[in-house]
């Protein structure tokens, strides 16, 4: 921990932190409730007095507080479209009655919201995430909405900021507003083989791994249909669900050879098991900012293919290998083989995928930085100043 922060908090003394927009946790669902659990845990363990917004049909978990943080659970629209914003926007309203230093929302299309609790003088930041606007399961009226929050974003929070340079040079270029980068983080637990590879089959070192929802942008297929052509034994693992993507996910099962496991959600020590031991993990996402699960994947020691986006590529740097995504499986379907017919290359790219993750995308920094962010942005501190 730097000594800028110790002073600050010498100094100004603990904050009230609210985190909204996310499912709540313990988080159960996507990275954006991961990066609550690892932030606001550890922002509770600095003496910080965390509050977490959670949805009551998403979270089940029946005590007042987790790990140091409370929660407070506001009810909501269980439908597609309305689920997020009117939970953050009910929970904006419950913020305004709170003592509230700082309140992080996250996800770009809750920026309308972001003012309310200015109000009464807290400050508001926004992680505005990947540009969401890409994702295939928007239609075009959602997308043009999610474009306009884009906007906002730039006007109504104190502050915003991504978690992926890419994304940064975007607003730049859009919008003439560079928001902070703070990256995302990595931090697993590995764990022995042990009923979860039993359930499935599988076995150490013998199955490619996929992590993420099961829709069309994440591209899924892509795998499947370079699996289903591999000149191997190995299994293919797909682990993860979708709500509102029936047809999609008929669609996987239907293209998939007798090679392919499909888990379903897969969360704690069932996921900690799975990724711990995978031969290769490939992340075949099309949209979205820096992936949780593929700097998990790379901190468990996996080798490491992703889909070559731009943000993808930020993330791996060079420890990793990509394909060509417009080409899809068979592009896939060359770079698995490729790995597959040479284990002494994916030795050595598990070790650099494990040497980046401690470099650079460790939980412990992206605390310093959020925090450094909050005090900075509370009493007028450094660059982030209003």
């Amino acid at each position: 921990m730097s000594a800028d922060l110790e002073r600050y908090r010498e100094q100004y003394g603990p904050l009230h932190i609210a985190m909204l927009g996310t499912r709540g946790v313990p988080a159960s669902y996507s990275g954006f409730e991961t990066c609550v659990e690892q932030l606001g845990s550890r922002l509770v363990q600095r003496g910080h007095r965390v509050t977490v917004y959670a949805r009551p049909h998403h979270i089940t978990y029946p005590h007042p507080t987790y790990k140091g943080m409370r929660l407070v659970k506001i009810p909501t629209i269980p439908n597609k479209y309305l689920d997020t914003i009117v939970h953050a926007f009910l929970s904006s309203l419950h913020a305004l009655t709170q003592d509230y230093d700082i309140a992080l929302y996250f996800i770009v299309g809750n920026s309308p919201v972001t003012w309310i609790p200015r109000l009464r003088g807290q400050i508001s930041i926004l992680n505005v995430d990947g540009l969401d606007w890409k994702r295939e399961k928007w239609p075009g009226w959602a997308k043009a909405y999610i474009r306009f929050t884009e906007r906002l974003a730039t006007i109504l929070p104190n502050a915003f900021l991504t978690d992926s340079r890419v994304v940064q040079r975007y607003y730049r270029e859009r919008y003439g507003k560079e928001p902070p980068y703070i990256p995302y983080g990595a931090e697993v637990t590995r764990r022995p083989p042990g009923p979860v590879l039993a359930k499935w089959g599988l076995e150490p070192r013998k199955y490619i791994l996929f992590v993420g929802r099961l829709v069309p942008e994440n591209c899924a297929h892509h795998l499947v249909e370079a699996c289903n052509g591999l000149d191997t034994d190995m299994k293919c693992v797909i682990v993860g669900d979708a709500p509102y993507a029936e047809e999609y996910k008929a669609y996987l099962r239907s293209i998939a050879g007798p090679n392919v496991i499909f888990t379903g959600y897969c969360f704690g020590e069932c996921y900690e098991e799975i990724s711990s031991h995978a031969y290769i993990f490939v992340e075949t996402s099309q949209v979205g900012g820096t992936h949780p699960a593929l700097l998990e994947a790379m901190a468990f020691g996996s080798c490491v293919v992703v889909n070559n986006t731009e943000e993808n590529l930020e993330t791996i740097g060079d420890a990793g290998f990509a394909y060509d995504g417009s080409r899809g499986g068979e592009a896939l379907r060359e770079v698995l083989q490729h790995l597959l017919d040479h284990p002494d290359l994916v030795e050595e790219y598990r070790r650099r995928a494990l040497d980046r993750v401690q470099r650079y995308y460790t939980w412990d920094a992206v605390t310093d930085a959020y925090e450094r962010m909050f005090y900075e942005l509370k009493f007028g501190l450094g660059e982030q100043a209003p």
